[in-house]
């Protein structure tokens, strides 16, 4: 292939992420404005005092969640930092906006890649992380199974996801781990990693998804709270609710965001406390605010990365990362 072919080539490409990035923040936006008049009525009842301090601890969630993927990234080569990271996860995720929540992955594999780190790092940690996530979503989750089923028969189907559970543990065994990281990089044309996984960094990963989960359902109570009386025993219940609305969310990925199936299992799971009518209304309200905080989070970690870029000049943790394939 000659020079000028590889150089249209690469415009095309770059042509094709911008397009890509400025769809994902399209999609991001209709999401707050689909959702608003939904919502707008319940939100003209609630004070600032009522509804900030749900949405101040959804950034706490996500960087417990940002920070339980990277470990594992930083566990299969040289550190790439928090702000780096933070840039490359937290800017790829805003790709579940986008029907196919395929694009998330992709985003982050293209960001990984501008910021020097091997998409062979960047797909196995991410994958690794997936595992971690179903494992921390199934063990809070918990929580609030029966609840949910009792309330809605028709939800007894969330108790399959519990097969998942075993197959997720076994996957994270640092032996398997580390066969799996051996034969992908070499499959992928990039050196292995210079230790095998460890068992503390993949504790370390579930610890900080444990602490998301908690965060996130402590978002959940703190929204509910500020709409009717409740006290801190529904606490177990929320985070629980909110764990398995994710995780189900996660598994319907034709749908931006796991939109309408997270809803579905949050009113299930909080009707019966506080009523259909509010529940709903409640769960429309956390998706605005969960979409704003993952937009905001974003936008900082992207300028934070920048800064970083500037002060410390590029990442060169993964050399020899511009052979990559396309």
């Amino acid at each position: 292939m000659s020079r000028h072919s590889r150089s249209r080539g690469s415009q095309v490409l770059a042509a094709a992420r911008i397009l890509l990035l400025a769809l994902v923040v399209v999609a991001a936006a209709y999401a707050v404005v689909r959702n608003w008049r939904e919502v707008s009525a319940t939100v003209t009842h609630l004070s600032w005092r009522a509804w900030l301090p749900a949405f101040f601890i959804l950034p706490v969630a996500i960087g417990c969640s940002t920070m339980s993927w990277q470990v594992l990234v930083d566990e299969l080569g040289e550190p790439i930092g928090a702000r780096r990271g933070a840039q490359i996860f937290l800017v790829g995720q805003l790709g579940k906006y986008v029907p196919g929540s395929v694009w998330a992955y992709v985003l982050q594999l293209e960001l990984g890649r501008r910021a020097g780190v091997a998409r062979a790092r960047i797909f196995a940690a991410t994958v690794f992380s997936l595992a971690v996530i179903v494992v921390a979503a199934l063990l809070a989750g918990a929580l609030a199974v029966p609840s949910l089923v009792a309330a809605n028969p028709d939800l007894a189907r969330l108790t399959w996801l519990y097969l998942l559970l075993p197959v997720a543990v076994v996957c994270l065994h640092p032996r398997i781990l580390t066969f799996a990281v051996r034969q992908g990089f070499r499959v992928l044309g990039r050196p292995a990693p210079e230790h095998p996984v460890r068992k503390r960094a993949i504790l370390t990963s579930l610890g900080w998804a444990l602490a998301s989960s908690l965060a996130f359902g402590a978002h959940l109570w703190l929204l509910v709270r500020s709409s009717t009386p409740i006290s801190v025993s529904v606490l177990p219940l929320a985070v629980g609710t909110m764990s398995v609305a994710m995780i189900s969310g996660l598994f319907v990925f034709l749908l931006p965001s796991g939109a309408g199936v997270r809803e579905v299992v949050l009113v299930a799971g909080l009707g019966p406390v506080i009523g259909a009518g509010p529940a709903i209304a409640i769960a429309a309200v956390s998706r605005v605010l969960l979409t704003v905080a993952d937009l905001a989070t974003a936008g900082a970690a992207a300028v934070l990365a920048t800064i970083e870029q500037r002060r410390h000049g590029p990442y060169h943790g993964d050399p020899g990362i511009e052979h990559d394939e396309a």
